[in-house]
């Protein structure tokens, strides 16, 4: 009984911008745990290799390449994974970018993007997504917050606006849809290594800097993210609902 909390067997997860980092850890953490992965994404090629790691350890995979920043492609993704692979019942929201620029010099093009990208794709897929779930009465919506959803640093306000966006997006998708049996959570993540954050793990000073600043010492492991995304996955969670769980090593919890 236990284990069935957190098992995914039978499950189907689409996971946005999963070709990479965060969100290639989570669909292979997902699909450890039995779910079936849709690996999404707009590079072909990262898809693909990303798929084929998947197929080889075993696991079920298919790919959904479009793009998350254009309602309409994300429409026509949807119903082509609902029609040809079969329902959604998992959605991670995982697809997002950054840049760095002291604010009065930060470009309009790049506040735009970011706010496309972080923002408004969460809540296209979201939206798509939800419709299936809401005719089915369930369904499991996970949003990729940030410690940023709390903190700021500076050179990166926009990106600090977005999460901070997803943080109370996940909220209003909770208090609008968890009526017909939906979960909406998000999980913040710390400072992790991914190939978005390259640049700072590679700088000495603000690898210094932060595993003084973080209580636990050290840059997370993107492996460490899954134990979250079981959990908010699977009937263990089952009235979790509008939450934003951060794992980042004490990080949003200690001056």
């Amino acid at each position: 009984m236990a284990f069935e909390l957190f098992a995914l067997t039978g499950k189907r997860a689409l996971i946005t911008g999963s070709s990479q980092g965060i969100g290639f850890a989570l669909a292979q953490g997902l699909a450890e745990h039995g779910a079936e992965i849709v690996l999404n994404g707009r590079d072909a090629g990262k898809l693909a290799s990303a798929a084929a790691k998947l197929s080889a350890a075993g696991y079920k995979v298919s790919v959904a390449e479009f793009d998350v920043t254009r309602a309409q492609a994300v429409a026509e993704g949807v119903e082509a994974i609902e029609k040809n692979s079969g329902a959604i019942d998992i959605l991670i929201n995982n697809a997002g970018m950054q840049f760095r620029s002291p604010l009065e010099d930060f470009p309009v093009e790049k506040w735009d993007q970011l706010l496309v990208t972080n923002v408004s794709s969460a809540f296209y897929v979201g939206q798509a997504v939800a419709r299936h779930m809401i005719r089915r009465g369930r369904g499991k919506i996970i949003n990729i917050a940030s410690v940023q959803s709390e903190l700021a640093r500076p050179g990166i306000a926009p990106y600090t606006a977005t999460k901070g966006a997803i943080k109370n997006l996940t909220r209003g998708m909770c208090t609008d849809w968890a009526k017909y049996g939906l979960q909406v959570n998000a999980i913040a993540p710390g400072y992790f290594k991914t190939p978005l954050n390259q640049a700072l793990v590679d700088n000495p000073e603000f690898s210094g800097w932060l595993e003084k600043r973080t209580p636990a010492g050290r840059w997370g492991n993107v492996e460490e993210l899954v134990g979250a995304a079981v959990f908010l996955s699977g009937k263990a969670s089952s009235f979790v609902n509008g939450h934003t769980l951060y794992v980042d090593g004490g990080i949003t919890t200690s001056l």
